[in-house]
C-alpha cells in the first residue's frame, strides 16, 4: 500500500478493518431512561472542567437502549451528564459513558471524545416499572426504576432539551504518553423526532467502584424521571476550547 493509498484509505483504526465505518451515524427508537438528581456541589465543581460553568448541583443519569443504529447496529449504554454552561448557553456535559458494545465504544472516543468504558448496562419492562441497570464485570454499580408511562410529557419541551448543545473532554495521547490532543468539544443531536416522552415516579441507587465511580456524584434526592422514544442523527463535533499551547 503506498503513501496516497494509506492517506486516502485512513480514516480510523485498523487501517485495514477500520472498527466503526464514516458517519453521519443514525439511530432510530432510541429510548431514554433519565433520572435527574441533586448532589454535591462541590463534588460536580471537582469533575467539570473549565471553562464550562456548573450552575446547580444537578445531575441526569441516563439509561440509553438503541435497537437500531446505522454502523453500530443494536447496543446499550448508561451514564452521568451534568447540566453546564458555556459562554451563556445552557448544555450538558458527558461525565461519564458506559457501553456493551466495541464499535460505538472506539468510534465515540476516537471521532468526539466520549469518555466510554466497556460495562454492561440494560434498559427492560418489567411488567408495570422501566428497568435501568449497569454492571462493572459482576458488581451492580447502579440501578434506575421508573413507573412505566405514567404521564406524558410534553414533546415540544423534550425536543428542545435534546437539541442543546453537550460537551466532551476530548484526551488523546502522544506515543510519548504526553497529551497530544486534549480539547473541549461541542456536538448536537440533529434531525430529532420524538416519538413519545414519559414521566413517572424514579427512583436511583449508586454504588461504590473503583474503576465505575458513579457514585463519586451522591444522590442526595432524586428530582424527575423521563421515559423519551425518539429518532435522531448524532452530528460531528465542533473544538471549542483547545488546552494546550
Amino acid at each position: 500500500m503506498n503513501i496516497e493509498d494509506v492517506k486516502r484509505n485512513a480514516f480510523a483504526m485498523p487501517l485495514t478493518s477500520p472498527a466503526f465505518p464514516p458517519g453521519p451515524y443514525r439511530f432510530m427508537n432510541r429510548e431514554f431512561l433519565i433520572v435527574t438528581y441533586r448532589t454535591d456541589l462541590d463534588a460536580l465543581r471537582a469533575v467539570v472542567p473549565e471553562p464550562l460553568q456548573v450552575t446547580s448541583p444537578i445531575v441526569k443519569y441516563e439509561f440509553i437502549r438503541m435497537p437500531d443504529s446505522t454502523g453500530f447496529g443494536d447496543y446499550t449504554e448508561s451514564g452521568q451528564v451534568i447540566p453546564v454552561t458555556f459562554e451563556g448557553q445552557d448544555g450538558g456535559y458527558v461525565h461519564s459513558m458506559y457501553l456493551n458494545d466495541e464499535a460505538p465504544i472506539a468510534a465515540g472516543r476516537e471521532l468526539w471524545g466520549f469518555p466510554k468504558k466497556l460495562a454492561a448496562p440494560s434498559l427492560t419492562v418489567e411488567r408495570d416499572t422501566l428497568v435501568g441497570t449497569l454492571d462493572y464485570g459482576p458488581v451492580r454499580v447502579a440501578t434506575a426504576t421508573m413507573g412505566y408511562k405514567h404521564r406524558a410529557l410534553d414533546s415540544a419541551a423534550v425536543l428542545a432539551g435534546l437539541q442543546a448543545p453537550n460537551y466532551l473532554l476530548k484526551i488523546i495521547p502522544h506515543v510519548d504518553g504526553s497529551a497530544r490532543i486534549c480539547e473541549l468539544v461541542r456536538y448536537f443531536l440533529e434531525d430529532v423526532t420524538v416519538k413519545g416522552a414519559w414521566s413517572g415516579p424514579a427512583a436511583l441507587s449508586l454504588a461504590h467502584h473503583a474503576l465505575a465511580p458513579v457514585a463519586q456524584l451522591p444522590v442526595l434526592e432524586v428530582i424527575s424521571g423521563a421515559h423519551i422514544l425518539a429518532d435522531m442523527t448524532l452530528g460531528l463535533g465542533s473544538v471549542v476550547h483547545d488546552y494546550l499551547p
